[in-house]
């Protein structure tokens, strides 16, 4: 009667010897030498140096077709551009090399570059606004200030090979601005009017690790890394140890 209350014992075969595989490498893995460890893990970190050579060429190659498109002066395709470098860089470990006040330090990403053909587009439409209302006295009480500053300053532009968004043509308008009454509205509505240079400067940051190839390469190095160094941890400890017995 015992028996009929007994719970069958089941067993999936394929789940089974999967689990005996699977005991069997690992109890193989762990029989492995340090030396061989050593010699796994050398390649091992020339092939996760080469995924990360990779994705540092996709990035430059996602970064210029954002420039290029910037310079071909196309809106749509800046944005499409920028969010596929985006997307990408979020979700890959880039590594890249960067130049700061002459000093080159590693970053994860792409560094800072500028969309400087749209910021020009940008800054010359409005300085063009601004000297189509500095022509017109009557719809713009100010606009004679503005003209009389740019009879100054156009002509030093020309002379000194200055770009309407260079800072020195601004600063000949504001110092020119300056010197009229109620200067200190005018040469603020004039600057305000001038795009800031950080809304066309991007940088994006990529994750220290990530899970693409070169993700996973590294983080198989770095276990592999750490077992070396726990068993040389290990055999030194041992080695004071029997230096310590002998001794006393």
């Amino acid at each position: 009667m015992g028996g009929i209350f007994r719970r069958k014992k089941t067993s999936n075969p394929s789940v089974s010897q999967r689990g005996y595989k699977l005991r069997h490498w690992l109890k193989k893995f762990s029989n492995l030498r340090t030396w061989q460890l050593i010699l796994i893990l050398i390649p091992l970190l020339f092939i996760a140096a080469t995924f990360l050579r990779l994705d540092h060429i996709q990035m430059v190659k996602l970064r210029s077709a954002v420039l290029d498109a910037d310079r071909a002066e196309d809106d749509a395709k800046i944005a499409s551009s920028l969010e596929e470098l985006k997307k990408f860089t979020f979700s890959h470990i880039v590594v890249n090399v960067v130049s700061e006040n002459g000093i080159e330090h590693i970053t994860f990403g792409t560094g800072p570059f500028y969309l400087e053909h749209q910021y020009i587009r940008k800054a010359t439409a409005e300085i063009a606004r601004a000297e189509k209302e500095a022509s017109s006295g009557q719809s713009n009480p100010n606009g004679n200030v503005f003209a009389k500053a740019m009879a100054i300053c156009k002509p030093l532009a020309i002379q000194n090979g200055w770009a309407w968004n260079s800072q020195g043509y601004l600063s000949c308008m504001t110092s020119e601005i300056a010197k009229y009454p109620t200067s200190e509205r005018l040469e603020n509505q004039f600057a305000a009017r001038i795009p800031s240079t950080e809304l066309y400067r991007h940088n994006y940051s990529s994750p220290i690790w990530a899970p693409s190839l070169a993700g996973f390469t590294l983080l198989l190095c770095t276990l592999l890394g750490l077992m070396i160094f726990i068993r040389l941890l290990i055999w030194c400890v041992l080695a004071f140890a029997l230096i310590f017995v002998k001794n006393f």
